[in-house]
């Protein structure tokens, strides 16, 4: 097939898989036809765009990826809206971000108009894997790996991006429902100077151990502490985290330690705008208890790509279990869901411009 991209080379493929029913999804388990892949060498730059068949890939046994964890990620997803028109999200600040990880991993930027290009014909080329019903998305992976066969500790000269895609349904099992979080006191998931602001797999790496502890003791994620003092609040797993403290909204600062999330963004703006108090500052674990026995503490929930919004009704605290807001989803938490979910499927149109219809 002639791609009408300039450059970027598109292959078929003559065994198309099953999509899967709505009713069948689970997060991450299946992929679309077709991947996209990017070449990178000193020689070159970024070159050889290509998108074809979904395939496994042949790598060496002395990769640098594999030995130094030199690798970026993303995730984002596009929505098959009411109107019958896939719609992504804030598209290009998600792009945006996965260009700013590569750069702290000494991985050689790309540039972000063409990423756009090639990752928009492969939403056209595989526009049949985008789920239609309310809840559901096709995810979004972007990723780099670096690609030397070597073992000395370096960056590498040569990497390789992948772009895969997923049709997924809800990120928890509790769907919207509120989940149950524990904070966690002895393991760290960054430090500062470190990766913390980045998408890289050592970030999730480290925060492995503590997740696989709170699941086995029945919660749903651990709550992270700052590394230095296991005092002041950073971010779930796999959230961001905000706090209702009266008619305030507040959400730990970006320093360096946490992943500068695109929802986490999206919420505070919109905040601004509806006249919400919002506060970007640090806050201690004791506050936040301290807000619960006053009872000021309204709301909690987290928020990011996979889940959107995740009310949390549950917060265990050295062996104390504090019950957030009777254990209901929260008016703000439910007001911010319903606003942005709205946008995700043409409901609503936005007002802020973030939502990109995808032309084909």
């Amino acid at each position: 097939m002639e791609s009408k991209i300039k450059n970027l080379t598109v292959k078929l493929t003559h065994n198309p898989k099953r999509i899967p029913k709505s009713s069948e999804l689970i997060f991450g388990k299946y992929f679309s036809d077709h991947i996209f892949t990017w070449d990178y060498d000193p020689e070159h730059g970024w070159y050889n765009p290509t998108i074809q068949p979904y395939s496994s890939l042949p790598i060496e046994p002395g990769i640098i990826v594999l030995h130094y964890g030199q690798t970026v990620f993303d995730g984002l997803k596009c929505y098959y809206g009411i109107d019958s028109k896939i719609r992504f999200f804030r598209v290009k600040d998600y792009i945006r971000r996965f260009n700013n990880s590569a750069r702290g991993l000494c991985i050689p930027e790309f540039n972000e108009e063409e990423l756009l290009e090639y990752l928009t014909e492969l939403i056209v080329i595989d526009k049949n894997w985008v789920p239609q019903e309310e809840g559901t998305a096709l995810y979004i992976r972007p990723i780099i790996i670096a690609a030397d066969n070597a073992l000395g500790v370096r960056s590498s000269y040569n990497y390789k991006m992948f772009i895969i895609l997923s049709p997924v349904g809800s990120y928890y099992a509790e769907g919207f429902n509120p989940v149950k979080i524990l904070v966690e006191e002895q393991y760290s998931r960054t430090a500062p100077g470190g990766l913390g602001a980045c998408k890289t797999a050592a970030n999730y790496a480290a925060s492995l151990m503590a997740g696989e502890i709170a699941k086995k003791k029945g919660f749903t994620q651990v709550l992270w502490l700052d590394a230095c003092h296991k005092k002041y609040i950073e971010e779930v797993g796999t959230m961001n985290i905000f706090f209702r403290i009266d008619d305030e909204l507040i959400t730990p600062p970006l320093e360096g330690t946490i992943l500068p999330g695109i929802t986490r963004d999206s919420l505070i703006k919109i905040a601004k705008k509806e006249n919400i108090k919002v506060s970007e500052r640090k806050i201690s674990i004791d506050e936040v208890i301290n807000a619960h026995q006053k009872g000021s503490l309204k709301e909690v929930f987290g928020s990011g790509t996979a889940a959107v919004i995740s009310p949390v009704g549950l917060l265990s605290y050295r062996g104390s279990d504090f019950i957030i807001n009777d254990f209901q989803i929260g008016e703000w938490s439910k007001y911010f869901y319903d606003l942005i979910t709205s946008w995700h499927y043409g409901k609503t149109i936005d007002d802020f411009g973030w939502i990109t219809i995808l032309e084909e």
